[in-house]
């Protein structure tokens, strides 16, 4: 996991700094509507959707809002909405996997692809650079004083922790993709509440470029990350401790 104490800081950190709420809204609205689809309007008896209510709490969504958006998906004549990848090299070959969730497969292709074409990256096949990056687990937990983190790391190991980085402010957990499940069911045993809970695509090694590079790559990125359709931007891109605080 070397490396990742970076990329969970930049993520993070992205997320406050953007202030796209309503982007934020509408990339959990839209994950709702196939949590629906695929496992009823009940979160209850529906992890995936049991999760986006909790991550939809954690980034202060009104319930009235989220309400809609599950009765909305029960509805058949509703748009269908499909997860897309996009696997893309940029500047100096840094690699970008990009997640979407469309109701229009070929408008969201098309604006992938003009945005790659309009700032010298290329489209790359499917699964050419998946296996840059692992599909993790990461769960953000606001830190409270009551806490005895050595004994709550201890416990969470049963359900299925890797590694768990500490600020003042947040413990951030990691595990293995086929362990998300268990780790959602251990931390509502414990009443233990996720700011955010999601899987991540993390990068298996960091390439360090230079500034020149990193800041070209940020504004391709950034540009993808206005698309309404796309959900996230992951880069295996090494970024400086100065260079992420500017």
């Amino acid at each position: 996991m070397s490396g990742h104490n970076k990329w969970s800081k930049i993520k993070r950190a992205k997320g406050a700094a953007d202030a796209k709420r309503s982007k934020q809204w509408s990339n959990i609205l839209k994950q709702v509507t196939i949590a629906v689809r695929e496992g009823g309007a009940d979160p209850d008896s529906n992890p995936r959707l049991r999760l986006l209510i909790q991550n939809a709490r954690g980034c202060n969504m009104p319930k009235d809002t989220l309400q809609r958006s599950i009765n909305k998906a029960n509805d058949k004549d509703a748009a269908q909405m499909q997860e897309l990848t996009f696997e893309c090299h940029v500047s100096h070959g840094i690699a970008l996997f990009i997640e979407a969730l469309s109701d229009n497969n070929n408008r969201t292709v098309a604006n992938v692809k003009a945005i790659m074409n309009k700032n010298g990256g290329t489209l790359e096949t499917n699964g050419s650079l998946a296996f840059l990056f692992t599909r993790k687990g990461v769960f953000v937990v606001p830190r409270k004083p009551e806490m005895d983190i050595d004994e709550l790391e201890m416990e969470l190991i049963d359900g299925g922790l890797e590694e768990m980085e500490v600020d003042d402010e947040y413990l951030t957990l990691y595990t293995a993709y086929e362990d998300f499940g268990n780790m959602v069911k251990m931390l509502e045993q414990k009443g233990i509440e996720c700011e955010s809970a999601e899987l991540q695509r993390i990068p298996n090694t960091l390439r360090q470029v230079d500034e020149d590079t990193i800041r070209k790559v940020m504004k391709v990125i950034s540009i993808l990350e206005e698309d309404d359709d796309v959900t996230n931007v992951y880069h295996d891109m090494e970024i400086p401790d100065d260079f992420e605080e500017e």
